[in-house]
């Protein structure tokens, strides 16, 4: 597993990879920096996200976990830019509570590249599993231009 850092409006992250795709995202200072041309990749799409010019990734990605979570990340990859959905719609889309959902939400291993944070509660923001919980999450949605739907 190689491991490299990248700063962001939103705190540190440590980004972990294998076999030449991102498999976690984490907010913390990395132990190590590894050199490798994912990570350069990664950090150069995450400089132009939080600078408004990237609406998608492109950079591999490799998160693991059962069929239903592979179901559930691509669903995720396909909330578009700026939008947003709810638990209870994603969960009428896979077929399965709206609770499994908050918890994919929040075991979700590789956030802000699998954007989580475009999934809302019924009745408000539902929570966040990144450092700052809520307030990154609104951060997130805000730079997105997906503030209004916040209210």
């Amino acid at each position: 597993m190689m491991r490299g850092g990248v700063s962001t409006p939103v705190g540190t992250l440590t980004l972990s990879a294998r076999d030449g795709a991102i498999t976690a995202v984490e907010w913390r200072h990395p132990l190590r920096d590894d050199p490798a041309p994912i990570f350069d990749q990664a950090r150069a799409e995450l400089t132009e996200y939080f600078a408004g010019a990237r609406r998608r990734f492109s950079v591999p990605l490799a998160p693991g976990g059962s069929r239903f979570q592979q179901e559930f990340y691509a669903a995720l990859t396909e909330i578009p830019h700026g939008e947003t959905r709810s638990y209870g719609d994603l969960a009428q889309r896979l077929g399965v509570s709206a609770q499994a959902i908050g918890q994919a939400c929040g075991a979700n291993p590789i956030p802000v590249f699998i954007p989580c944070h475009r999934v809302l509660a019924a009745n408000g923001l539902g929570g966040y599993s990144g450092a700052g919980g809520i307030e990154t999450k609104v951060a997130l949605l805000r730079l997105e231009g997906a503030a209004s739907l916040l209210i």
